[in-house]
């Protein structure tokens, strides 16, 4: 049977961030993150927490799954690949056991309460999708996120649209829809508490999370 690599079980509190000399890229700890896809509830638990949501045998069908001692060796290269095209962008690259995210920061890829992407960040995106193109063996998770400011449920709207944005952007670069999911998750899951603008800011992103698809 073929299976996606389970997301984490719980949620990793924010204890800092630190920047790259070599790539000016964020790096964000294992301590250093908010309380992330093991916490999601619902129906997002069971396609973002190690559910098979239709996507795995798909996957595996179109493009074939990883044998396990494979998996390693290609999450490195994807990961090399993704730091080399997004270094100095403002794009964060962690490496998570097996899976790789990308932490792309809400003021870099829109304007303020707009979901369309900004043109100046076309290019990153498609140096991100030429990536994901490249490596195909993975599932792709897309996830807005949001301050807290302003009414709960228009952040919820405004995360959900976000993430709708980067999904379809890079669905128009050859990434295959059948390997991406999009949802919102608003302001339910800060990385670190919003008591100041800057950590509001950061609060404010789009993460994407790569899972290797592995037979199993």
């Amino acid at each position: 049977m073929i299976r996606t690599l389970a997301l984490g079980a719980a949620g990793l509190m924010l204890a800092g961030c630190v920047t790259d000399p070599n790539t000016g890229q964020t790096i964000y700890g294992n301590t250093a993150r908010g309380a992330a896809i093991g916490a999601l509830g619902g129906a997002a638990a069971g396609t973002l927490a190690g559910g098979n949501d239709g996507r795995n045998a798909a996957i595996g069908a179109a493009v074939g799954a990883l044998a396990g001692g494979a998996v390693g060796r290609y999450m490195d290269q994807q990961e090399a690949e993704l730091r080399r095209q997004t270094a100095g962008t403002g794009i964060g690259v962690q490496r998570n056991g097996d899976q790789i995210e990308l932490m792309m920061p809400s003021d870099v890829t829109f304007a303020v309460d707009q979901s369309n992407i900004q043109p100046q960040f076309y290019g990153t995106l498609n140096n991100v999708a030429t990536t994901l193109t490249q490596y195909p063996s993975t599932t792709v998770d897309i996830i807005g996120h949001a301050d807290s400011d302003g009414a709960e449920s228009y952040n919820q709207a405004l995360s959900e649209r976000r993430a709708y944005s980067v999904r379809d952007y890079l669905a128009t670069q050859g990434v295959q829809s059948v390997r991406m999911v999009a949802l919102g998750r608003g302001e339910l899951e800060p990385m670190v508490p919003n008591t100041t603008a800057a950590n509001k800011a950061m609060n404010r992103r789009v993460q994407i999370v790569l899972t290797p698809v592995v037979e199993g």
